[in-house]
């Protein structure tokens, strides 16, 4: 059977002595008491509640699903489920990072990051009820109205109430421009909504006595395309003014979609008939208020693939030592059994290697993410709460695609290290690649987020922001560029970073001269960005390593942590060179193809 545990001394190791959090936390007025020892202590119950409470119903939860009551449109969700819930409630883990004004604990983002990261490798479906919540929480926090606040963020807060999002309808899923779902203004100020939407994770279930919708729907007088958006909340029973629940709405589950994985989540087809709802934000504004809900979502994508990465790098760890198959090529290593371990072939060392670069990679991406999104919101400088604005959104679709890419590889991987056992459900392995699929695919495809990468985020301000980064690169460099022992970290460093420049402007030209250009070259160009963002950070954990064990220390993890460096640039960062070519391959090979896709 699988097993999980929290990979606490790693994100010891990134917070403390890699990013500093404490003294980077400190800084921020909110969080200006914080210190490691509670961050530490937090984390460790966390890890607790999901190694012990939702990882042993992850499998259970797969095979049973979620049923659907047709006649009363209400969800039961897999056995255990709804008890877990009520324990995640209990223990106060849905008010962790929330605003202490709704009663939430405010303690800052980049814990909760980790808390995440542990619930999705213990149980992604589960995690996907609680973790939609924090997207709305988010949303209307920014964007809505006192009275909004007021009825809805203290019940989100305590988890007493989950929230969805509600974009895709069965004809838009990305080109959300289509979206067919009217809001007919009413005398109250209230709005009727009629519509249909799809693919709605958590859409219904039987956690909680009430959920909070957030519909993307279209006034009588709006304008064709995206620029006609607004933004609603629907609430599943009517919310009455002193904030207790009242009559059912027009909103129910009309079905439940059938899936590759995820199976302990309710995707579920919402209809809407007549829906009362009242509009967060300003009219026809809705999909930049919902932009809040959505990058928190895509952030959050990547950490459920940071998740999956992790927990099948465990197993698959545990099984290639466990495993006896053939001898070693360089003569026996365990004599005294008929087999070697697995663990002897070099092969399934690269396999599982690569699960535990592309694991520990992600963690400092995703970790550094957080960190930058606590001091956007808190830092006292203006200047340097806009520079982390703008790194965020830099990063974000990077570690939505590059770590969901990565996800889904490195889970098949593991898959693989168990060869045919891997194939069967007993052990696990061949639920962590379904439902690793799923993260490429939702909360804008990874072609989406390549786009936004290098249309947007790099294109759309002349390269600006990329630059920014450059810079902590460039920094980075010039502290170890001299020692000899950094060399292997430092100098192909330095060599991508000046090769993504050159990069980054040829397919600029190219793609003022035709558009496609850019659609041609942006998948390729996030995923060297994004070993350029991985060396980077390897290249630190390599830097705190090297200075550790010439402090003196003897501790193991150290000499891992270059290991594992030292496998990435040789094995998986060189990826870059190939990318680059297929890149500059252009358009044309692409587009001219006419007669073959007849």
């Amino acid at each position: 059977m699988p097993t999980y545990t929290p990979p606490l001394r790693d994100m010891q190791f990134l917070l403390n002595e890699v990013f500093k959090a404490e003294e980077e936390l400190k800084a921020l007025p909110p969080h200006a008491e914080i210190d490691a020892e509670t961050i530490s202590a937090v984390l460790e119950e966390g890890g607790k509640f999901a190694s012990e409470v939702i990882f042993p119903l992850n499998i259970s939860g797969d095979e049973e699903g979620c049923t659907l009551n047709k006649d009363t449109h209400e969800v039961t969700t897999p056995k255990g489920f709804k008890e877990a819930y009520a324990q995640y409630i209990e223990g106060g883990w849905a008010a962790l990072a929330c605003d202490p004004a709704y009663e939430g604990q405010g303690l800052p983002f980049v814990v909760n990051q980790c808390f995440y990261e542990m619930l999705n490798s213990a149980n992604q479906a589960w995690t996907m009820y609680p973790g939609l919540s924090h997207g709305a929480y988010e949303c209307l926090h920014a964007h809505g109205t006192d009275e909004q606040k007021s009825l809805y963020l203290s019940k989100l807060t305590s988890g007493e109430w989950t929230g969805t999002m509600c974009l895709t309808e069965p004809h838009c899923g990305t080109d959300l421009g289509m979206l067919r779902t009217k809001a007919e203004p009413q005398a109250d100020g209230t709005y009727k909504i009629t519509g249909q939407k799809i693919f709605i994770s958590a859409g219904e279930h039987d956690f909680t006595e009430n959920i909070v919708h957030l519909v993307l729907a279209r006034l009588p007088d709006a304008p064709k395309g995206s620029k006609g958006i607004s933004l609603f909340i629907v609430p599943k029973f009517k919310v009455n003014a002193d904030g207790s629940i009242g009559e059912r709405n027009g909103i129910h589950c009309g079905g439940l979609e059938h899936k590759m994985g995820i199976h302990g989540n309710a995707t579920a087809q919402m209809i809407l008939e007549d829906a009362v709802g009242t509009m967060v934000g300003e009219p026809n504004k809705g999909l930049a208020a919902m932009f809040v809900m959505m990058n928190a979502a895509r952030l959050g994508v990547g950490n459920q693939s940071l998740g999956l990465t992790e927990v099948a790098y465990q197993n698959a760890l545990a099984y290639a030592k466990d495993r006896i198959q053939m001898r070693s090529l360089t003569g026996k290593k365990a004599p005294e059994k008929e087999a070697d371990p697995i663990i002897v072939h070099p092969d399934v060392r690269k396999m599982l290697m690569t699960a535990k670069a592309y694991a520990e990679g992600g963690r400092a991406m995703a970790i550094f993410c957080t960190l930058l999104l606590d001091k956007e919101l808190h830092h006292p400088d203006d200047k340097v709460r806009k520079e982390c604005g703008e790194l965020v959104a830099l990063l974000t679709p990077i570690v939505k695609a590059f770590l969901t890419d990565n996800g889904f590889e490195a889970t098949v991987m593991c898959q693989q290290v168990f060869g045919g056992h891997g194939y069967i459900k007993e052990w696990g392995m061949e639920q962590h690649v379904r439902d690793a699929r799923i993260n490429m695919i939702y909360e804008g495809t990874n072609t989406v987020q390549s786009l936004d990468l290098l249309g947007r985020k790099v294109l759309g301000n002349n390269g600006a922001t990329l630059k920014k980064f450059g810079k902590l690169v460039a920094q980075l460099v010039q502290e170890e560029g001299v020692n000899e022992k950094m060399a292997e970290f430092i100098n192909p460093l330095a060599v991508m970073g000046d090769q993504v420049t050159k990069f980054t402007m040829e397919i600029g030209f190219k793609g003022l001269q035709n558009a496609d250009e850019v659609g041609a070259a942006a998948v390729d160009y996030l995923r060297v960005v994004g070993h350029l963002v991985f060396g980077y950070f390897f290249a630190r954990m390599a830097q705190v390593s090297l200075q550790q064990i010439e402090a003196g220390s003897t501790d193991p993890f150290y000499t891992a942590k270059l290991q594992t460096a030292r496998f990435y640039f040789a094995k998986l960062f060189p990826e870059t060179a190939t990318l680059m070519r297929t890149a500059r391959a252009g358009s044309k090979v692409l587009m001219d193809t006419d007669a073959a896709l007849a």
